[in-house]
């Protein structure tokens, strides 16, 4: 899976921990993910969010035959964060051979939860 040029890349994500039962994900709180006022955008917790569970959701597939997609996240936003660096921790509610849920957990760096997501994602075949 290529990871380079790509929005992740970007906001300056990287992955901590890869296993298929939990994946680990931080994100620096900067300018690169501030809402206008100067706080931590919803829109990247989502994103980080969804980063996360697609990743372990690819983790569960065969790449070869089939792909993950997003299809319903939700997010409560608990915190807000100014600076620093915040941490997202996925694990897996379902693994399913059509569907996965995924619960998505966002700290800061004293462990004080930030946001609380479910995103669901679909498996599907690749076409031919």
């Amino acid at each position: 899976m290529d990871m380079q040029n790509k929005l992740m890349d970007a906001l300056g994500i990287k992955f901590i921990e890869t296993e298929k039962e939990k994946i680990v994900v931080t994100m620096p709180v900067d300018e690169r993910t501030h809402q206008p006022a100067g706080f931590l955008h919803g829109g990247a917790s989502v994103l980080l969010a969804e980063t996360a569970a697609s990743i372990g959701g690819y983790l569960h597939i065969d790449p070869a035959t089939q792909a993950v997609f997003g299809v319903e996240i939700n997010a409560n936003h608990l915190r807000s964060k100014r600076e620093g660096i915040v941490t997202a921790t996925a694990t897996p509610v379902h693994i399913g051979r059509t569907s996965m849920v995924w619960t998505i957990s966002i700290t800061d760096e004293t462990d004080q939860l930030v946001c609380i997501s479910r995103c669901t994602l679909g498996v599907v075949e690749r076409r031919k």
